[in-house]
């Protein structure tokens, strides 16, 4: 099997792995919700779990990929996930339901870093832009499909779809993995890339000079982001039932953020501009605050999608730039594709944790929007400090 052959092979499996997710972990809040009588609070605080679970999980995913190579992480993976996910078919109470959660999670997490290195293995220079944005489109599109598609399917076939259906992917995706790894370009996927240093000369033409701080910035402004997409996630739920909305209205209306995040990594990946340049950074950041704030406060489906559009195109830019700065200015990408995802952790467990918190201190339903936005705020704050200190050394 030639490399362009495995790549493509990842960026496959990149989908599938992102299809499967959207299915079952966004659409179990309205199960737990239906089944188990979850409100916000409820939700919020599994999220809140699967965040911090995913925080060190990811970390050590990342080693375990280069330790261990691709093809052991990945089939361990998707092994993992297809008994996680599949048991909740047998699971009757809430509390085995969240603790299938963290083993989800932990799984889970055998994957991503495997497949963040390995599209992006051996390419330098320009060519980790390239990869990376070829990534972005992948699971960016795969979600946007996964969510749009899995709100009218759940009315549909049933709840219990968002077990049987990505428990089917996920087992599929494992014994492509298996054939993989006995094809004859089986050392590709098992190999533990640490790759070679980016050439540092195309990008630096195309943005700024490449600048270490970025990567630290990345990481800041991505979890964050994440604090906020994982509240919207959690709690939507509650507001599909405030505007009256069924589970196939959410996949049409509230999965219109995931379609304007696919447009502006389409755009970044096309345009190189915004390469380590803090502005574009700080304006994206600003922006995703403001439209947080309106998605949660719209009253209306228009604003409701309006405040998407918007919301989308800045948690893009902020994804983007943590992934595209973690490859770029890599020594093992394995290991720093670890690390992007313990970020993201990080912001999966922060903003849900504290928006729940809010709601348990505080009755007024506001609250925890008010909590997530203040977070954000001094998310911003900190970036700004680290800008100017990286300045001043």
């Amino acid at each position: 099997m030639s490399t362009r052959r495995l790549k493509d092979a990842a960026f496959a499996l990149t989908a599938v792995n992102t299809v499967a997710s959207y299915y079952y972990f966004t659409y179990l809040f309205f199960y737990l919700r239906d089944r188990h009588g979850f409100g916000d609070r409820g939700n919020l605080w599994v999220a809140a779990l699967h965040g911090a679970v995913y925080i060190f999980a990811a970390w050590f995913g990342g080693r375990f990929a280069a330790r261990r190579g691709y093809a052991v992480s990945l089939a361990a993976g998707f092994a993992g996930l297809a008994l996680s996910i599949g048991a909740g078919l047998f699971v009757s109470s809430a509390a085995g339901l969240v603790a299938l959660v963290a083993v989800y999670t932990v799984v889970l997490l055998l994957t991503w870093p495997a497949l963040e290195a390995l599209v992006t293995h051996g390419a330098e220079g320009w060519r980790v832009s390239h990869a990376v944005g070829l990534y972005n489109l992948t699971w960016s599109g795969a979600a946007a499909l996964g969510y749009f598609t899995g709100g009218p399917l759940y009315d549909w076939l049933g709840a219990h779809l968002i077990f049987t259906v990505p428990a089917v992917l996920c087992a599929a995706q494992c014994a492509v993995v298996a054939w993989l790894a006995r094809g004859g370009e089986g050392r590709g996927v098992r190999t533990a890339a640490s790759g070679a240093a980016p050439d540092p000369a195309p990008l630096a033409a195309a943005g700024g000079r490449r600048d270490p701080v970025f990567l630290r910035l990345g990481w800041m402004a991505n979890p964050l982001a994440y604090t906020a997409i994982y509240t919207l996630l959690a709690v939507m739920p509650g507001v599909a039932t405030d505007l009256g909305l069924t589970p196939t209205e959410v996949g049409l209306y509230c999965s219109v953020w995931m379609f304007a995040r696919l447009l502006a990594f389409g755009v970044l990946w096309r345009w190189h501009g915004w390469h380590y340049r803090f502005r574009f950074l700080a304006a994206g950041y600003l922006v995703l605050m403001a439209s947080f704030v309106a998605v949660l406060l719209a009253s209306s489906t228009v604003g409701l999608i309006v405040g998407q559009i918007v919301f989308g195109l800045s948690a893009g830019l902020m994804y983007y730039s943590s992934l595209f700065y973690s490859m770029d200015l890599a020594e093992s990408r394995a290991e720093h594709g670890g690390l992007h995802e313990a970020g993201v952790g990080v912001g999966i467990c922060a903003g849900p944790a504290i928006g729940a918190a809010s709601l348990d201190l505080f009755p007024s339903p506001e609250a925890g929007t008010v909590a997530v936005t203040l977070l954000l705020a001094a998310g911003f704050a900190a970036m700004v400090r680290e800008r100017r200190a990286a300045r001043r050394g």
